[in-house]
């Protein structure tokens, strides 16, 4: 395994360096699957940190943010910087402009914030400490279930079941029919090239399927006299919310999903795999314990769940030498300014106790810093406690099969045994 992504660390380098600044375009799916966008980013923080680059059909042209602080500058000028769903939103791909899904993510003060604060009482320290312990349970459960001594994916077996388990709960979903949420979470960010959905027709019919069902749901909770406490009895009776046209209920439906799934089950493969390349960091986890929590924010830097977010300039604006004209798209390579070692020492590395671990851009910044963090957070801690008192070691047998998308930086596949209990 060693030699081989040796090689192809290396052409991916030679690659990098040796293509036109002006050609490079970082927003390829592809070069995500192969894990191999590491060395095109290194370049652009350190010779073009704001870049203009031509695109393709799939993203048309836009400017890659890879530096740190140029982040955090894009993500907290929100003044300037659309995430309007109408403008194009928050991803890099363009969506048909007759397929809108508005969410509050993709929304800009006032109507942003006063949806935001529609549904984030369920994760409110209250509602976070009565989730822990069903949360422990189900962790128990899922460990104590997990085969000794032979291969499984780590990705279908824990991953997945954890997080969909959760999204059942706080959708107060059918549990019998929980995949269905991991399903439309993989088919709302998935392209035709993915292999995930044969076209955009089919996507759409899809994510229509998703509306129907939730909307079932909500003609349920809507009526009861005493509203449920899961999110969408949150939406359904919230003032702000309650009269949403149905492509905005299904946007916000689409981004609590992808929100509460994409992240944390990616995080957790992710956590494993990058214990598996560094064994002195797992060793030093083992010794003591108490680092669980700062590896998880370790982890959540490390991994970057999801790679960017975009937005759409509504006026001229000047940053790091290079002027970003109104209607530009806009991207902020999270995944590249986790990495960038002028403000996190070591970026590159994986350390279990890196000072100042919660200095990542992975929640993002400003208004619309992600509104779930804790309760990832949680899960991570919870996940992890767990693991340690069960297993002395899991072995990852191979390298992982790497979602195909620029925005969700996940894992399909990953292959793991378990040798003992402790």
């Amino acid at each position: 395994m060693s030699d081989g992504s040796v090689d192809l660390k290396e052409a991916a380098r030679a690659q990098a360096y040796a293509t036109p600044l002006e050609d490079i375009h970082v927003a390829s799916p592809a070069l995500f699957q192969a894990d191999a966008m590491w060395p095109y980013f290194e370049r652009l923080r350190k010779e073009a940190p704001v870049h203009y680059s031509k695109g393709d059909e799939e993203t048309g042209p836009y400017w890659s943010i890879t530096r740190y602080n140029d982040i955090m500058t894009v993500d907290t000028t929100h003044q300037v910087f659309s995430s309007d769903a109408h403008l194009g939103g928050i991803t890099i791909r363009n969506f048909d402009e007759d397929f809108v899904l508005p969410m509050f993510i993709a929304m800009d003060p006032p109507k942003h914030d006063i949806q935001r604060k529609t549904v984030s009482p369920i994760v409110s320290p209250q509602n976070l400490s009565r989730l822990e312990g069903i949360i422990r349970e189900r962790v128990q459960h899922i460990l104590d279930a997990l085969p000794i001594n032979e291969p499984f994916d780590w990705v279908d077996k824990v991953s997945i079941e954890l997080t969909t388990q959760m999204l059942a709960t706080l959708f107060d979903f059918p549990w019998e029919e929980r995949r269905k949420l991991t399903r439309w979470s993989d088919v709302a960010t998935a392209s035709p090239e993915s292999g995930i959905v044969e076209s955009e027709e089919a996507r759409r019919a899809e994510l229509l399927e998703c509306l129907g069902y939730f909307t079932n749901l909500w003609n349920e909770r809507v009526n009861q006299t005493e509203p449920g406490s899961d999110l969408i009895s949150m939406l359904a009776h919230g003032e702000a919310t309650r009269d949403m046209p149905p492509m905005e209920y299904l946007g916000n439906v689409i981004l609590l999903i992808v929100g509460g799934n994409d992240t944390t089950r990616n995080s957790l493969t992710g956590g494993l795999y990058a214990l598996s390349k560094n064994p002195q960091e797992e060793a030093k986890l083992r010794a003591d314990p108490s680092l669980i929590p700062n590896m998880v924010s370790e982890i959540i830097r490390w991994q970057t769940p999801l790679a960017h977010m975009r937005r759409t300039a509504l006026e001229d604006y000047e940053l790091s030498g290079q002027t970003i004209k109104k209607g530009d798209k806009v991207v902020m390579w999270y995944v590249s300014g986790n990495r960038d070692d002028t403000v996190i020492e070591d970026a590159d590395k994986f350390i279990v106790d890196r000072p100042n671990a919660r200095r990542h851009l992975s929640f993002g910044f400003g208004i619309h810093r992600c509104v779930g963090n804790r309760l990832a957070e949680m899960q991570l801690r919870i996940v992890w406690e767990e693991i340690l008192q069960r297993f002395p070691r899991i072995e990852v047998l191979e390298e992982p099969r790497r979602v195909y998308s620029t925005f969700v930086k996940g894992y399909e596949r990953m292959m793991v045994r378990i040798p003992e209990r402790n």
